[in-house]
């Protein structure tokens, strides 16, 4: 792997290739030595214990090497591990805040196909790490270090058990139950296979479970929050209320209608938005949302007195400035739902529960809650081997910009954003019609590629 490691999301690559045991080792020991070296409090002895890790991992195949090189890299560097085995991402961050580790680590790449894989670090109170933090993880790869022997080597053991305690915190966070309510679940063969059917069924609600069957290879294939038409297919053929898709770690979440309709990230979040208002309990009358989310998804909080905060694309700077101004309700349009007042990072798990106690609550159906909103028609184009700073400095592209918004006025909404890997700039553009959309789009991406090649 080349440049930074560390990405939007952790470190990730083809696992074996480019994310190698090698690879993991190495980071779960300079990780140890920055997350874990001030060490627990032992209330025993009055003096700093040995550091604590908990390790988990979604169902990939190579989740079982990594996660042998991570433990083995821990435990070298003088942290106890507990190996909480195959649970969503955000159990890993809410056990590693519940059993007072020191740092966590998940393994999983994700929604992305079974040969990836990917590794996250938590800080101690199951908090994501910040870009200056991960970098120094990343620059203490490889450097000396004097390695503990006999008794100061850390002692590994497996705590499978505790997604007991994942599963029981997520149920005390509901208002209600979900008696009555008809659900299919696709888990994607991921990560939310067992506690996601417990979940929902210890809430009240009857549970079929689809994507339930994890192999090790078969995780995201064709299922999930990323293919909806299986769930979509089941749904209306079960006659059931609603359909609930994870993806493999289980961070996000998006739904289906009665009918089959498809429940973005945006409306779920003004759904949750509406309730959480009606209660009193939104921080600030305010949701955090990327530049991303549907102008038809910002007219609907104007529309109900609520304001939206924007940040860059990405679950961590959505949390950022949750944290950093006392919001507690963000999310993304891909079904990354943040409720800050119970987890520390988007959880899929929590959001479906919360948007089902909702329906239950108000006797409505998803359909009906989720017209709240109207999804706008919104056309993003990929502009490929283009200079982003031309992008940045074209003043024909600024033009063009400035007249394709004044032909959309208050009913459409134009976003030029620059890819943060790759040579590419990204047009996106919202229109009353699919067919304004994609003439406006295309119009701007033939300036971008004339302007900025």
């Amino acid at each position: 792997m080349t440049g930074r490691l560390f990405g939007t999301d952790g470190v990730r690559g083809v696992a074996g290739r480019d994310l190698t045991a090698e690879l993991a080792m190495d980071l779960s020991v300079a990780a140890a030595h920055v997350l874990g070296d001030a060490g627990a409090f032992d209330s025993a002895t009055g003096r700093p214990g040995r550091p604590v890790a908990v390790v988990g991992r979604d169902p990939r195949a190579s989740g079982e090497f990594l996660e042998a090189a991570v433990v083995a890299g821990l435990a070298s560097s003088g942290v106890d591990v507990l190996r909480l085995g195959v649970l969503p991402t955000p159990a890993v961050a809410h056990l590693t805040a519940a059993l007072g580790a020191d740092l966590g680590v998940m393994l999983s790449a994700s929604h992305n196909p079974a040969p990836d894989n990917g590794i996250k670090f938590f800080a101690r109170g199951g908090l994501k790490l910040p870009d200056t933090v991960e970098d120094e993880i990343e620059q203490r790869l490889g450097e000396k270090w004097e390695r503990p022997v006999g008794a100061a080597v850390g002692r590994v053991r497996d705590a499978y058990g505790e997604a007991e305690r994942y599963v029981a915190h997520l149920i005390t966070t509901l208002p209600g139950s979900l008696d009555g309510l008809n659900v299919v679940i696709d888990c994607a063969h991921g990560a939310a296979h067992m506690v996601a059917p417990e979940a929902l069924l210890r809430a009240g609600a009857t549970v079929e479970a689809i994507g339930a069957r994890p192999d090790g290879l078969n995780i995201n294939n064709g299922c999930g929050s990323t293919h909806l038409d299986k769930l979509r297919q089941v749904v209306v053929s079960r006659g059931a209320d609603v359909g609930i898709a994870y993806d493999g770690d289980a961070d996000r979440c998006l739904a289906v209608t009665h009918t089959g309709d498809v429940v973005d990230g945006d409306q779920i979040l003004a759904i949750l938005a509406l309730a959480m208002h009606a209660k009193g309990t939104l921080a600030k009358d305010t949701v955090v949302a990327t530049v991303m989310s549907n102008l038809g998804f910002r007219i609907a909080l104007r529309e109900a007195g609520l304001s939206m905060v924007e940040t860059a694309v990405g679950d961590r700077y959505v949390l950022e400035a949750m944290k950093a101004d006392g919001y507690n309700l963000g999310g993304e349009q891909s079904g990354h739902v943040v409720l800050l007042d119970h987890a520390t990072t988007g959880d899929g798990l929590l959001t479906s529960l919360h948007l089902l106690a909702e329906v239950a609550r108000s006797g409505r159906s998803l359909a009906e809650l989720a017209s709240v909103m109207t999804r706008l028609p919104q056309v993003l184009v990929n502009v490929r081997d283009v200079s982003k700073a031309r992008a940045a400095e074209s003043a024909e592209l600024a033009e063009a910009v400035a007249a394709a918004e004044a032909e959309l006025g208050d009913t459409g909404r134009v976003l030029i954003r620059p890819s943060g890997t790759e040579p590419m700039v990204r047009v996106m553009v919202e229109a009353t019609s699919q067919e304004q959309a994609e003439q406006v789009a295309a119009r701007l991406a033939d300036v971008v590629r004339s302007s900025c090649a």
